[in-house]
C-alpha cells in the first residue's frame, strides 16, 4: 500500500535513485504511479520485476524495466538513441542457438499447421516466388521447396542461425529454390516483389515481443499487389477462469504453513507472483467459467504498424458455474486463407480444447479471488499497450464488472489491474 514517509531524515544509506523511462499508472493501492522523467529513490529490489520505491514521500512498488539509473547525476537527459529500444542482442542472439529451435521444432501442432499449409496449397504455390520471414532453421522454406514447386523462396533470418540454415538448406538438396538471406526485415533487398508472405510471428497473448511489426514493414516493402499473407488473420481470445492449484501454491500457502501464520508476506507474495501473467499456463477446460470470447482480431492486409501501439478489445461473459473467478486466461488462433478455388482455411488454435502448443496460454491472475455464480455476467476491456521506450514489451490492462445474478451485495463489483509484460 502507498504511504507517506513518516521520517524523512529515515532514509536507507543504501537507496538508489532512479528515473523514470515512461508514465507509469498504478492498478493496485500498492503501486505507485510516475511519469517520465521523474526521480524515485528505490528502496528494496524484492523481485527483479517489481521494486519498492518513494516519490515525493510516498513509496509503493513499482515496474523496474520502467526505470534507468541516474548516471547524469541530474545534469542532462539520457540519450536513449544510445541504447536499444529493440534489445536485438538479446532478442536474436536468444535465436542464434538451437534451444527455442528445438522447443518450436518440437511443437508439433505449430509445425504440422505450416506443412499442412503448405501442402494443401501445394498447385497454387507453382512458379511462385516466397518470402519466409524469420525462417529460424528453415523449416518453412524446406517445406515449400519439398511440397510444393515455388520459382524461389527467400528465407529471412537475423540472427546468426541464418548460417546454419544455408547447411541444412543444402543438406537437404533445397539450394536451387531456397536463398537464405541474413538480415532484419527492415533492412534486407530482394530482387523482386513475392507473391507470399509467410511468417511464424506470433508470441504469448499473440503480440508479444512484436515480430509482427516486421512482418508488416516486409508486406509494405516486398509483397506484390494482390499477395497472400500467412497467417492471412489473426485473433485474440479471453475468458474468466478458476486457478485454484496456482492460487493454493502461490498465496494460500502463506496462511498457515507448518502450523504458523505467514499471513504478512502474502502482500508480497501477491506482487511477486501475480502482477506478471504466467505465460506457460494449460487450463484445463473445466477451469473456463464461460465460453471463450476473442477480443482482439487482426487483418494481416489492413494492420498497420501505427496499430501496435494500442489495441482494444471488450468482452462479456455469462457465468455458466458457480465458482471462484480467479482471473483471466488469454491464447489466440491464426488463420492461413487457401490459395486454391473452394480450398478450406487452414487455422493453428492455441487454445485448451486443441492439441497443445509451445505457447500454452497466458494467465491473468486477480489481486483477490472472487466467487460468482451461474447466470452472474463478467464485462469489461482487455488493453495491449505497447511500451514507449523497450519496443518488445508491452502492458495488458484488464478493466472488468460482475454484475450478480444474486442478492448478494459481494457479487457485484469489478476491477482494473495492469500486467507489465517484458523479456
Amino acid at each position: 500500500m502507498q504511504t507517506e514517509k513518516e521520517d524523512e531524515d529515515d532514509v536507507d544509506v543504501s537507496s538508489e535513485e532512479y528515473v523514470a523511462r515512461s508514465d507509469f499508472t498504478a492498478s493496485g493501492t500498492d503501486q505507485l504511479s510516475f511519469s517520465k522523467g521523474d526521480r524515485l529513490l528505490v528502496h528494496a529490489k524484492p523481485s527483479p520485476e517489481w521494486w519498492w520505491a518513494e516519490l515525493q514521500g510516498v513509496i509503493g512498488y513499482v515496474p523496474a524495466s520502467y526505470l534507468r539509473q541516474d548516471d547524469a547525476g541530474g545534469e542532462e537527459e539520457e540519450d536513449v538513441s544510445l541504447e536499444d529500444p529493440w534489445q536485438d542482442e538479446e532478442y536474436f542472439g536468444s535465436y542464434g542457438t538451437l534451444r527455442l529451435h528445438l522447443e518450436m521444432l518440437s511443437d508439433k501442432s505449430r509445425t504440422e499447421t505450416y506443412r499442412q499449409v503448405i501442402l494443401s496449397n501445394s498447385g497454387s504455390l507453382s512458379n511462385k516466388v516466397v518470402m519466409d520471414l524469420g525462417c529460424g532453421t528453415g523449416i518453412i522454406s524446406l517445406f515449400c521447396a519439398q511440397l510444393a514447386s515455388p520459382s524461389v523462396v527467400y528465407a529471412v533470418e537475423a540472427s546468426s542461425m541464418a548460417e546454419y540454415t544455408r547447411q541444412l538448406v543444402k543438406q537437404n538438396g533445397c539450394e536451387e529454390v531456397v536463398t537464405v538471406l541474413q538480415g532484419r526485415a527492415e533492412e534486407i533487398e530482394l530482387p523482386e516483389q513475392v507473391d507470399i508472405l509467410v511468417s511464424e510471428w506470433m508470441g504469448n497473448c499473440l503480440l508479444f515481443e512484436f515480430m509482427v511489426e516486421s512482418v508488416l514493414l516486409a508486406r509494405d516493402r516486398w509483397l506484390r499487389d494482390g499477395g497472400t499473407m500467412w497467417p492471412s488473420s489473426a485473433a485474440l481470445t479471453l475468458v474468466p477462469c478458476q486457478a485454484d492449484s496456482d492460487y493454493a501454491e502461490k498465496m494460500a500457502f502463506w496462511e498457515r504453513p507448518y502450523g504458523l501464520d505467514f499471513t504478512p508476506l502474502q502482500p508480497l507474495a501477491q506482487q511477486e507472483f501475480f502482477t506478471k501473467p504466467k505465460f506457460s499456463h494449460l487450463i484445463e477446460p473445466r477451469d473456463c467459467l464461460a465460453a471463450p470470447c476473442d477480443v482482439i482480431c487482426l487483418d494481416m492486409y489492413t494492420l498497420q504498424v501505427r496499430d501496435l501501439e494500442e489495441m482494444k478489445g471488450q468482452f462479456h461473459f455469462c457465468v455458466e458455474k458457480s465458482a471462484v473467478f480467479h482471473g483471466f486466461t488469454a491464447w489466440f488462433t491464426v488463420y492461413f486463407d487457401s490459395l486454391e478455388a473452394g480450398g478450406a482455411t487452414v487455422d493453428l488454435n492455441t487454445g485448451p480444447n486443441s492439441e497443445p502448443t509451445h505457447w500454452k496460454q497466458t494467465l491473468f491472475m486477480l489481486d483477490r479471488p472472487v466467487t460468482v455464480y451461474t447466470g452472474d455476467s463478467i464485462s469489461g476491456t482487455i488493453v495491449l499497450h505497447r511500451n514507449p521506450v523497450w519496443r518488445r514489451h508491452m502492458t495488458v490492462t484488464l478493466h472488468w464488472n460482475i454484475n450478480g445474478s444474486t442478492d448478494d451485495p459481494d457479487n457485484s463489483q469489478g476491477g482494473t489491474k495492469s500486467f507489465p509484460m517484458w523479456r
